[in-house]
């Protein structure tokens, strides 16, 4: 049978073929696979459409994306786990460059470059969470948080963990699925007119039984938690952990989770240098104190500087490898695959560039454009801008259950306007009535926000 050479399968030219198959010691390919048994074989022709041409496909896909319309095109106040941020230009030629694109796992003896890169990101990160260990990225903020989670559990020898009810319900169900069986879990409610954790549910459920309590500030419904101090005193008199999941963003303007005692902090570098890309780009981190205990519990990789045996010279590589699931294989205490270290290099970059006062002017812009936008939404009749009575950062529920109008219903409007509406909360939250998160960052300008305003009234009066 003659075969074709497809340019997108590898090996197929039949010189290559030959050599490798007389390697292996098979005359045939048909030889090779003569181990599966004939009875599980297929048979029949298999119905593959007819193949496109290279020219056809890119047709075809092209024509594919152009039918999604993107945040360039319409004003996107939509949020809740992928937020729109300005990029610098600098982040992505940085993360362009083939030896940080293309290098996948590689050693410290050969791949000083991105080992560095990442121990900067790292040391980067841990100065604006304020804590002294950071990990290479995990896939996103649900894993990161996921694994923060069954860390306390083995720190602590304890099975049980408490989850805040305003954690993004998303990243609830990563977590408990990721967790399950081994732990147990429990949610703690918040208060329907701060958002605050409820402190006497919690009360009512923390025992000795408890590894952990993980809450996020600012939290997935926009409300900042200000009682983590209270938080942290009670976790402490039964020793339970606290693990605070943040938007590293707002950090330029809120106190970091170490300042009022949690003991490990997680969360998403997304808003850190990276586009929305469909919700992609995302990465997660992981931040503890330089404390052995908790150090040990990483199952991810860590990078660190050694002085080598030339004076002044200093080299880049694992920190403790003995302890992740590349050393112990099947006996780790978690298998750790694929990791996000591009994203760890574009998140340093953008550090590195916009430095602790380009932080604080980003974070306190995005205040100003959210308190500005709620304040112009609050005109608007049986509308109530802010559903809770807490400060918020730069997402915000608004609250149209008086309006006699769905959320789906204005945020079809709102397209026709040309507008990304906020995120329907009727399903996830049905207690918060006909109520949706609008996400407000530094990209937004006044008149956004005043059209926003004006399309919302032309919206609520049809």
């Amino acid at each position: 049978m003659s075969q074709k050479v497809h340019p997108y399968i590898p090996n197929m030219v039949p010189e290559v073929q030959e050599e490798m198959l007389k390697v292996i010691g098979a005359n045939t390919v048909d030889e090779l696979y003569s181990c599966i048994p004939d009875e599980i074989k297929l048979k029949e022709e298999m119905n593959i459409p007819k193949a496109l041409t290279e020219w056809e496909l890119r047709r075809h896909i092209e024509n594919s994306l152009n039918q999604n319309t993107g945040a360039n095109e319409y004003v996107n106040f939509l949020g809740a786990g992928c937020w729109q941020h300005f990029i610098p230009a600098v982040c992505d030629e940085i993360n362009q460059r083939s030896e940080f694109l293309t290098a996948y796992a590689g050693e410290p003896y050969e791949d000083h470059g991105r080992y560095q890169a990442l121990f900067e990101y790292q040391s980067l990160l841990a100065e604006l969470v304020d804590m002294d260990v950071v990990n290479v990225p995990t896939f996103d903020w649900g894993q990161a948080a996921a694994t923060s989670v069954r860390m306390a559990g083995r720190i602590t020898g304890r099975k049980k963990i408490l989850l805040a009810k305003s954690v993004a319900p998303e990243r609830s169900k990563i977590i408990v699925n990721y967790g399950s069986p081994e732990l147990e879990y429990e949610f703690v409610d918040f208060d329907l007119k701060s958002g605050l954790m409820d402190l006497e549910d919690l009360k009512a459920k923390l025992n000795h039984d408890v590894a952990a309590v993980y809450f996020e500030n600012p939290s997935y419904l926009g409300f900042i938690e200000s009682q983590g101090s209270e938080i942290s005193k009670l976790l402490k008199e039964k020793k339970a952990l606290m693990i605070v999941g943040v938007d590293p963003i707002s950090l330029g303007v809120l106190a970091p989770p170490s300042h009022y005692g949690a003991d490990i902090v997680c969360g998403d570098l997304q808003p850190l240098g990276m586009h929305m890309n469909y919700s992609g780009g995302q990465a997660g981190f992981i931040a503890a104190h330089d404390d052995e205990t908790f150090i040990n519990e990483y199952p991810s990789r860590l990078f660190g500087i050694v002085p080598t045996v030339k004076e002044g010279e200093y080299g880049f590589g694992d920190v403790a490898y003995e302890r992740t699931s590349f050393a112990h294989r099947e006996k780790g205490k978690e298998s750790v695959g694929t990791q996000t270290a591009l994203w760890g290099i574009t998140a340093g970059v953008y550090l590195a560039l916009m430095g602790p006062n380009g932080i604080k002017d980003v974070g306190q812009t995005i205040m100003q454009n959210s308190q500005y936008a709620v304040q112009e939404i609050n005109k608007l009749q049986g509308v109530k801008g802010s559903l809770f009575e807490s400060p918020f950062f730069k997402e915000f529920i608004v609250d149209f259950t008086q309006t006699g109008k769905t959320i789906e219903e204005i945020n079809q409007g709102l397209l026709e306007c040309k507008i990304f509406g906020g995120k329907d909360l009727s399903i996830e939250y049905p207690e918060l009535g006909q109520s949706a998160l609008f996400c407000v960052t530094e990209i937004h300008t006044k008149e956004d926000i005043d059209y926003l305003a004006a399309s919302l009234k032309k919206v609520l009066e049809k």
